[in-house]
């Protein structure tokens, strides 16, 4: 075997380890350019990141306030509505039991009531309330009706409405007042 020295092989992995040596010299000044770099982009990333949650955020109160101002333009007014009502129900029951000699004898003022009534009926309906009126003979439905009492009554069923003590009022898409109602508890036969 020849000699390791002489041999022109080995010479020239000599030099590939010199270069070895130089471009790992190389490589260690530009290897924290890279990790620089990667920190850097790392911070863009992170910035990119919690702005776009900054900006869903805002995006999401915008929407919530928009939906809170719309609530508040339709149901703000509901305690209001509700306070009215005892007051369309007595107007309601003073011309319920007007008979016709009372007509004939204060038939200015029940006309002036019933005025009254379809005034307010009429602000109502501007508001956005709208009466529930069930009738005698109609089904229960606990999502629009109070049951007040129940009674068996011959010649109904159970569950269906055998008086109406009170209207109800729907404030746009929301119950503001059940209809208060009795029901019949007859037993099926």
């Amino acid at each position: 075997m020849a000699d390791p020295k002489e041999d022109p092989f080995l010479d020239d992995v000599e030099e590939i380890e010199a270069s070895l040596d130089e471009m790992m010299d190389a490589e260690g000044i530009a290897e924290p350019q890279v990790s620089e770099l990667d920190a850097l982009k790392a911070e863009r990333d992170e910035l990119k990141d919690r702005l776009l949650r900054v900006l869903a955020d805002s995006e999401n109160m915008r929407k919530r306030g928009e939906r809170d101002r719309r609530e508040a333009e339709q149901y703000g007014g509901s305690r209001l509505a509700r306070d009215l009502l005892p007051v369309y129900d007595n107007l309601r029951r003073a011309l319920d039991i007007v008979n016709d000699d009372q007509k004939a004898v204060a038939g200015g003022v029940i006309d002036g009531v019933e005025l009254t009534l379809r005034e307010l009926l009429n602000v109502f309906t501007k508001h956005g309330m709208t009466p529930i009126a069930p009738q005698a003979g109609d089904k229960f439905d606990p999502q629009q009706h109070q049951a007040m009492f129940e009674a068996p009554v011959p010649g109904t069923k159970a569950g269906e409405i055998i008086e109406v003590m009170a209207e109800g009022f729907m404030l746009h898409d929301r119950l503001l007042r059940p209809a208060q109602v009795g029901v019949s508890s007859m037993p099926a036969s």
